[in-house]
């Protein structure tokens, strides 16, 4: 008996279960990379089982396996095909969203030049199967910047080719407070570049050897690093947003919503916890990471313990007017940080007055973004540079 049936059978069963992460949430960290890359790549499950199925076709199978393979290959497809299908209207609700939030004219303000950079479509489908393209930037990498108790923290320089200043981003990256480097998601760091970014991917110390509020002052000296260096490092610091993901997208929130340190533009968060008492008690389910123990690693205890620490650590409470625009990108299948909390951060900001754009991209989950050519990366990278393309042009 031929090998071919059962191996199609195989390779259709391995689909499914791949295609199931879609739609179904991850009990366990390890299964948790499974739902956050299914529906990135679904383009691609979706040309798999589309294959399996002429494949089935052609070989003109029968029998128990030939219906195995038709029904894994059905089941599959009609999966993977759930976030390319919500797709349109998602990005006419972020359009909206975007011109509710920066004014219907908001691209206006972007000088002429600047838009043959920006991305031409919210979804290109190609750049899923072949990547985002990169061209070259300059870099230098782990560049000393502060020595708090022994730790030496680095930051990362992504440049465009000519010298210059430019518009800035510095980008904090995520990992539960307790673990990361400058290097993360470098791809975006570089893509950036390209496009006329200054971009500083700074460091900081970690949990739970290092509690907060450490996390925040090595932010907090990076940022005046940036600035008292600007020449140095092709900084225009005037022109300054932060950007953060997860953990810190967190403490972005925190340095940017200060009061007391400097003017900054824009800020831009990627699914990053508000309230973090509330993020204690209303765990999302399942809970694959453990968030009450991520917590307790990183601020030393529980709210009943430390409540006023918890306020502190929480950009919630220091929502107020006149704060920088920012943008907030969460997944609604975030199992991590739960999108709701995203929502009412927006529902804050506005009350504030303040100016917001609040993007929830219904079948990502938490660090969608990590699959850098995916389709809901690709949907925050096409919004995330018009909002800076806006909020850091001149004057």
């Amino acid at each position: 008996m031929s090998v071919v049936p059962w191996l199609l059978a195989i390779l259709s069963g391995l689909g499914l279960l791949l295609s199931l992460a879609i739609v179904v949430p991850a009990p366990t960290m390890f299964l948790l990379v499974f739902t956050v890359v299914a529906p990135e790549i679904s383009p691609w499950l979706v040309g798999f089982h589309a294959i399996a199925l002429l494949l089935l076709a052609r070989l003109s199978l029968t029998g128990g396996v030939a219906i195995a393979i038709l029904i894994c290959s059905l089941l599959g497809l009609s999966l993977s095909l759930l976030p390319l299908l919500q797709v349109p209207a998602t990005v006419a609700r972020f359009n909206a969203e975007m011109e509710r939030g920066l004014g219907s004219a908001y691209l206006k303000s972007v000088p002429e030049p600047n838009h043959q950079f920006m991305r031409r479509q919210p979804l290109q489908l190609l750049d899923v199967f072949r990547g985002i393209p990169l061209p070259s930037v300059r870099i230098q990498r782990e560049i000393p910047f502060a020595e708090p108790d022994g730790v030496s923290l680095t930051l990362n320089l992504y440049r465009p080719p000519t010298a210059g200043q430019y518009p800035t981003v510095i980008i904090i990256y995520g990992g539960a407070w307790r673990q990361g480097t400058p290097n993360n998601d470098e791809w975006f760091s570089r893509y950036l570049a390209s496009r006329g970014y200054t971009v500083v991917a700074i460091d900081y110390r970690h949990a739970p050897k290092y509690q907060f509020p450490a996390q925040l002052e090595d932010v907090k000296t990076a940022i005046g690093v940036v600035c008292d260096r600007a020449e140095e490092l092709g900084v225009d610091g005037d022109r300054i947003a932060l950007m953060g993901r997860s953990a810190g997208g967190h403490l972005a929130m925190l340095a940017a919503y200060d009061p007391e340190e400097i003017p900054i533009r824009g800020l831009i968060n990627y699914y990053a916890p508000v309230n973090l008492t509330q993020g204690y008690y209303d765990l999302p389910n399942p809970d694959p990471l453990e968030i009450q123990n991520i917590l307790r690693d990183f601020l030393g205890g529980t709210p009943e313990e430390l409540p006023d620490l918890y306020d502190r650590a929480s950009p919630w409470h220091l929502v107020a007017p006149n704060l920088p625009p920012s943008l907030l990108i969460y997944g609604q299948r975030d199992h991590i940080v739960q999108a709701k909390f995203g929502q009412q951060l927006q529902e804050k900001l506005l009350k504030s007055g303040n100016r917001s754009v609040f993007l929830e991209i219904p079948w990502a989950e938490h660090s969608f973004d990590a699959i850098y050519f995916g389709i809901s990366n690709q949907l925050a990278l096409y919004y995330t540079e018009r909002f800076l393309y806006h909020i850091l042009s001149k004057p």
